[in-house]
C-alpha cells in the first residue's frame, strides 16, 4: 500500500511520533509496519494479487502502524506473539552467545531483569 503524504504524516503522529513497538523517538526514516503481517513474494502474482502478497486483506492503513527501523527490520513477518517471544529470549541468547554481554553481565553493567516483553502502543493509547 503507497501512503499520501497526508496519511503518512497522520500515521507518524498515531503514537506521538513514536514507534508503535519499542517507544523510541521516530526519525526522519521511519517505517509504516504491518502489525498484523503481509508476507510478499510468497503468493502468486495476478490480476486479483498484482504484487504477490499473502494476506492482501491485511494491507490496509488500520493495520499499520509507526515504526522505528530497528524495530520493523528485526520483526520482520512475525505475528506480535511470535516477535515477543524472540524478544523474550534475547538474554538467554546474548548470554549464550555474546562475551561482551557476559563480561558486561559480571561486572554489573548489564543485567537480566526477567521483564515481560510490553510494546509501547500496549502502555499507550493511540492518538484519534
Amino acid at each position: 500500500m503507497k501512503l499520501t503524504k497526508s496519511q503518512r504524516d497522520q500515521l507518524r503522529g498515531k503514537f506521538g511520533g513514536r514507534c508503535a513497538y519499542c517507544g523510541q523517538e521516530l526519525g526522519a526514516r521511519w517505517h509504516a509496519d504491518h502489525m498484523l503481517p503481509v508476507l510478499r513474494g510468497y503468493a502468486e502474482t495476478t490480476d486479483i494479487n498484482p504484487h504477490g502478497i499473502m494476506h492482501m486483506a491485511r494491507d490496509t492503513i488500520e493495520n499499520l502502524v509507526p515504526a522505528c527501523a530497528s524495530c520493523n527490520l528485526d520483526k520482520a513477518s512475525y505475528s506480535l506473539e511470535q516477535w515477543r517471544t524472540k524478544l523474550a529470549g534475547s538474554v538467554a541468547s546474548l548470554a549464550r552467545y555474546s562475551s561482551t554481554w557476559r563480561h558486561a553481565h559480571r561486572f554489573g553493567l548489564v543485567a537480566d531483569t526477567a521483564a515481560t516483553v510490553v510494546f509501547h502502543f500496549e502502555r499507550k493509547e493511540p492518538k484519534p
